[in-house]
């Protein structure tokens, strides 16, 4: 017996994707939305293809299923160059009306709806604005600044009026995981940078400010959240942060993802990966042949993670960079106690894409 039907939208992100091998594999009737089919070795699924921009397209879909029991809301847009998207209206509004394309008919069509879980970050907290408290606490108040969050925080609180179902918000910090050639993941792009630096005989050096201390997450960890929020009295109605539970610095696992990728590490060198990493697609194709991997192109592979890099590794900022760093007691006390090591993180996902023919396994 089906633990119930659960609609993942943005199933080829990073974390919808590690959501769909999970509840897959944990015996869920799984639905999944995406404007490409995503990948899954768990088992089998439903997928709708469709771009969540066309509301009328939407509602015509979603108001045609009737037996939903719990959504999970990863979908995301992003504007080209990553960054500066994050400041615009019109980009928040876009982000605002594609959950409501979705959740307006399902919410209609679908009494027995439970639950639904999303997603915001830390951008909640202002990140990419200033220097946040530490650590920060899903209880203070709102940070005053426009946040596409807001919206869909504020849609989802209003259509749940006179409703059964509750919702939960993750919060996590960076996020690792399996997929490629979307808006923010930095596996591919650290993988492909390293599969050059070998191919060009150029030292594997960290582009960036290798001091900083930060957070990680694991997107598997988030899945395995998502699915114990689906059911837990105590996630109802709440936001939590999430991390893998430890803290690094890129400097101090810099080496570990050198042995994980197999290339050597060279010293820090100030690289803006968003200008240089395109310029290497003649260089990508051939060790994509060499090394018989998947027919994906360095475009198609990027996304625009490698922008998003640029900002995770600090490229360019001189002065010294305050830790944003978030507090985890609030998810543990409510009962979720899952955890991973971040450097067996990335040994694992690097393998997986290796496993994969995504990334090379280097000689």
């Amino acid at each position: 017996m089906k633990k119930g039907k659960i609609i993942i939208v943005g199933a080829t992100g990073v974390i919808g994707n590690a959501a769909l091998e999970r509840f897959v594999s944990s015996g869920w009737d799984v639905i999944s939305v995406s404007r490409r089919k995503p990948e899954c070795k768990s088992g089998s699924f439903k997928h709708i293809s469709i771009d969540l921009t066309k509301k009328n397209e939407c509602n015509k879909i979603f108001s045609s299923i009737s037996d939903i029991t719990h959504v999970l809301y990863t979908a995301l847009f992003e504007k080209p160059g990553l960054i500066l998207g994050w400041y615009e209206e019109d980009q928040m509004q876009t982000n605002l009306e594609m959950m409501q394309n979705i959740m307006e008919p399902i919410s209609a069509s679908n009494p027995g709806l439970k639950h639904v879980s999303f997603l915001q970050g830390t951008k909640a907290y202002g990140v990419h604005h200033h220097s946040i408290s530490i650590p920060a606490k899903e209880s203070r108040s709102r940070d005053d600044h426009e946040n596409f969050y807001w919206f869909q925080e504020d849609y989802i609180k209003s259509l749940q009026k006179d409703s059964n179902w509750t919702w939960t918000i993750f919060r996590p910090q960076i996020v690792f995981g399996y997929s490629y050639g979307t808006a923010m993941n930095l596996i591919p792009i650290i993988g492909i940078y390293a599969a050059i630096c070998n191919e060009t005989k150029k030292p594997f050096s960290f582009p960036g400010r290798s001091d900083v201390i930060l957070e990680a997450v694991d997107a598997r960890l988030i899945a395995k959240a998502c699915e114990w929020a689906a059911f837990n009295k105590e996630s109802e109605n709440q936001i939590f942060n999430i991390t893998n539970g430890d803290v690094f610095t890129w400097g101090d696992v810099w080496s570990t993802i050198s042995q994980s990728l197999n290339v050597s590490p060279g010293p820090d060198d100030q690289i803006q990966l968003s200008a240089w990493l395109p310029k290497q697609s003649k260089i990508w194709e051939s060790i994509v042949d060499k090394y018989d991997l998947k027919k994906n192109k360095l475009s198609e592979m990027l996304g625009e993670s490698h922008y998003y890099a640029d900002f995770c590794f600090g490229h360019g900022v001189a002065e010294n960079i305050k830790a944003a760093l978030v507090s985890t007691i609030k998810l543990r006390q409510a009962g979720f106690h899952e955890c991973i090591d971040t450097e067996e993180m990335f040994k694992e996902l690097f393998n997986e894409f290796q496993e994969r023919k995504i990334l090379p396994k280097l000689n």
